[in-house]
């Protein structure tokens, strides 16, 4: 297994991963107070129902890719090659007016998962965000995708916001708050 930056020979295959995530918890957004009052308590548990949803590349993410792997956009794709099959895939942007690199994507086919290939990617991407001087890394994921939350939590990502309606005016009901995790590298 080979950690290595994607070329655009890559990018069918990328399509390929089986980024589907799966859980069966999630985290649990509780709102307290009001206006400037206004608290969140977040904890763990179970989902009513397991959670299995494909995770495609959207066209803003594959357009992101693209952008990275051909070097018109400042970024960093890095893949997973396991005898010359793409298993996984790790996609950021460097942010210079803010220092940050922003994670956009962190997909493990199905069939390669719990092996540490994300955290191996994501470990990468530090050391990347370091040579740029990047103060922080940035990620959102969003509360039923416990799997990435536990990693994130994991890896000394810190959970430094959320935002309930992101997606609809029902996150916070569907358990798909969007959750933004930061880890300093200063």
């Amino acid at each position: 297994m080979e950690i290595r930056r994607a070329t655009p020979r890559d990018l069918a295959a990328i399509e390929e991963i089986d980024g589907t995530i799966e859980s069966h918890r999630y985290l649990h957004i509780d709102r307290t107070g009001e206006g400037m009052q206004m608290g969140w308590r977040v904890e763990e548990r179970p989902l009513r129902q397991r959670l299995i949803e494909p995770f495609r590349l959207d066209d803003s993410r594959r357009l992101a890719l693209r952008q990275v792997v051909e070097g018109t956009d400042d970024g960093i794709a890095l893949v997973a090659d396991n005898e010359s099959q793409i298993v996984a895939l790790g996609l950021a942007q460097a942010n210079p007016d803010t220092s940050l690199l922003h994670i956009l994507d962190v997909r493990v086919d199905s069939d390669h998962r719990r092996q540490g290939l994300a955290s191996a990617i994501i470990f990468q991407m530090v050391q990347e965000a370091r040579s740029r001087s990047c103060r922080a890394i940035h990620a959102q994921t969003t509360a039923n995708n416990f799997p990435a939350n536990q990693m994130f939590s994991r890896l000394s990502f810190d959970l430094a916001g959320l935002d309930t309606h992101r997606r609809s005016n029902h996150d916070l009901v569907k358990e798909s708050v969007t959750l933004f995790w930061y880890a300093s590298l200063e």
